[in-house]
């Protein structure tokens, strides 16, 4: 039995030596190792051996032997093919260029920049706010309490362990006039979430930017004064505004601020609803139960706040009719605002 093994080993090994394509190691596998290989025989002939065990052993070591030699060799040879591939494979060409299309920033990150830049000019520190938030600051703390009328006027998203999704930039207020006191100017930019039906110009997530100043002797001609100068800023020109009274309980007085439509010239549109005038910053004079919330002292200070519609101002700014299409991910659409 070990002059047979050793001499399949020979057989083996010159043969292995011959084998330069997966064909043929294919065929020698099957010849030593197949169901009627070599490596099978010499186990259907133990039973005529009488040292069963040690020939056992010769013909596993063989087997090992075998496998392992093809394995390796397969190995090489895949080794050797990916080689000559990169040998054949044009070189590279530092001065080569592709037609690959640049990416663009999204026209509300335009915006958003735009009247960073704008506040920032004019003192307001920036801050950035979380998105999930509880109840407390989201509502509570500017002065709507629970089954308070006006929590029916925001739709909003709660989550199981019983935080939500932020509805308004307005969430933000208390935690940054605890940290800064007063006199302050902040801002704070952010995406918004409520349960809305989708139209023209309404979507269930959208972007606002808060705006408060606290200081002595603060005034509604304070708030005028920074909104108009914003806006004609962002739109290189002076921009038709109004104020219609607006109740929102975290201000007292408070207001709607429009502005006239700059996709219809004030005519009329889907985008404003045929009326001429797009809402775009609900605003007023802060509360003072808000400002007590927030640990300031009404007697000396006074603020307005406002929530500036940044989504609305992208679709002013750059004549978007549709609301809806700045959440379409559609390349073809937003891609025309690359160069801006």
């Amino acid at each position: 039995m070990k002059e047979r093994i050793d001499g399949l080993r020979a057989a083996f090994n010159e043969a292995l030596a011959k084998a330069t394509d997966a064909a043929a190691l294919e065929a020698l596998r099957v010849e030593f190792l197949g169901k009627k290989g070599h490596i099978a025989e010499l186990m259907k002939g133990l039973r005529d051996v009488e040292d069963k065990k040690t020939a056992g052993q010769l013909i596993n070591t063989l087997k090992n032997e075998v496998e392992l030699a093809i394995a390796n060799a397969e190995t090489a040879l895949k080794e050797a093919e990916i080689a000559a591939q990169v040998r054949s494979a044009k070189k590279y060409n530092p001065t080569l260029t592709f037609g690959r299309e640049t990416g663009s920033y999204h026209p509300i990150t335009l915006a958003t920049r735009e009247v960073v830049e704008i506040f920032e000019t004019m003192g307001f520190t920036v801050e950035n706010y979380d998105e999930i938030v509880d109840d407390y600051k989201c509502f509570e703390a500017l002065n709507i309490p629970k089954h308070h009328p006006a929590r029916d006027m925001q739709d909003t998203y709660y989550l199981e362990n019983g935080q939500l999704l932020k509805t308004h930039t307005s969430a933000a207020q208390n935690a940054i006039m605890k940290k800064y006191g007063a006199p302050l100017r902040a801002i704070f930019p952010g995406r918004c979430f409520r349960n809305e039906s989708t139209d023209a110009c309404h979507e269930n997530t959208f972007f606002q930017m808060e705006g408060m100043m606290i200081d002595e002797n603060i005034s509604i001609s304070n708030l005028i004064y920074f909104m108009k100068t914003m806006l004609s800023e962002v739109f290189k020109r002076d921009v038709k505004v109004r104020l219609r009274p607006g109740f929102f309980p975290f201000v007292e007085p408070g207001f709607e601020l429009d502005i006239n439509c700059e996709i219809c010239g004030g005519d009329g549109c889907p985008s404003c609803k045929n009326s001429g005038w797009l809402e775009l910053c609900p605003c007023g004079m802060i509360h003072p139960n808000v400002l007590e919330e927030g640990g300031i002292d009404t007697e000396k200070y006074t603020g307005f706040a406002f929530g500036l519609g940044l989504t609305r101002l992208a679709m002013m700014r750059y004549g978007v009719k549709d609301i809806r299409d700045f959440n379409s991910g559609s390349l073809k659409s937003l891609s025309q605002f690359k160069s801006r």
